[in-house]
């Protein structure tokens, strides 16, 4: 994360508008967030953002969405990738209640986007679900996988697809997790 740094405090000076000033907040974000490929971190469950202050990490995630908005409104695919890295630092800085806030903005805006079927649309909705069991919300979680998600993922992407794996993970542990679930819940899968 130095190189971003570096990257950062070179273009500073310039003004907010300048694109290479631009540039180097998106590599300095870039720097902070975890290096590991998606698919060896989507079965972690776990999202470390590097730095030396986690505040000041979210500080510079902030900053990057708000630059996005700013300028380039119009861009509403880089902005929500930019509102992902949000959500993401906000759960790994434990503000839950906030990132799930996000996730869900998030997720109806992607599917608004893109519509329910694209991948992208299939991942942000995963991501919710993901911040849903954190919080302990099973049904809604459940719901939002067996009812929307993992249909759609089937169809659209294909049964070994890893975000569909991925999904029946997730339920899998919504099921396993929530004390209340049924023998019902059980065969959730056969749909």
């Amino acid at each position: 994360h130095a190189l971003g740094w570096g990257c950062w405090k070179t273009y500073l000076g310039r003004p907010e508008t300048n694109g290479n000033r631009c540039a180097a907040l998106g590599v300095l974000t870039s720097a902070l967030r975890p290096s590991r490929p998606l698919e060896e971190v989507l079965p972690a469950r776990k999202y470390r953002w590097y730095g030396p202050d986690p505040g000041e990490t979210l500080r510079v995630v902030e900053a990057h969405l708000n630059l996005l908005r700013r300028l380039w409104p119009e861009n509403e695919h880089n902005i929500l990738r930019a509102q992902t890295n949000l959500a993401l630092c906000l759960a790994d800085l434990k503000m839950v209640d906030q990132a799930l806030d996000a996730r869900r903005k998030i997720y109806a805006n992607r599917v608004a986007l893109s519509g329910p079927s694209h991948e992208h649309s299939i991942l942000d909705g995963d991501n919710l679900v993901d911040s849903l069991n954190m919080l302990k919300l099973w049904e809604e979680s459940k719901t939002l996988v067996r009812d929307q998600l993992l249909p759609t993922a089937r169809h659209s992407l294909g049964s070994d697809h890893y975000l569909t794996l991925k999904l029946n993970e997730s339920l899998a542990y919504a099921l396993q997790l929530n004390p209340e679930h049924t023998r019902d819940d059980l065969r959730l899968n056969k749909r």
